[in-house]
């Protein structure tokens, strides 16, 4: 059982932050892309989604100011991936939950 006493209201605010930026079914979607430690570009996820690309660097850039996702420049490409593999079993909770 968790403490309730081990997180403090900056820590919860933060949990709920990442809840939050997570809670659209396009991010969702991005997450499940970047599991298994993948890193993926702007437009390889926009290909993936079949969205726009601004509105994928715009759920992109909720999730990485959110601290779901992190990005390293490599030349001309950005690459994002998942800033804890962990946030991964979220998605999979969401798969079975959803499931019939």
């Amino acid at each position: 059982m968790v403490d309730i006493k081990e997180f403090n209201a900056d820590r919860l605010e933060t949990a709920a932050n990442m809840l939050k930026a997570i809670a659209h079914p396009m991010r969702i979607a991005i997450l499940k892309h970047l599991e298994g430690g993948k890193k993926l570009t702007v437009t390889e996820i926009h290909e993936l989604l079949g969205i726009e690309q601004s509105t994928t660097s715009h759920h992109l850039g909720i999730l990485k100011d959110k601290g779901v996702l992190c990005s390293k420049r490599d030349g001309k490409n950005t690459y994002y991936n998942l800033k804890y593999d962990i946030l991964s079993q979220i998605v999979e909770c969401l798969s079975k939950c959803t499931c019939d």
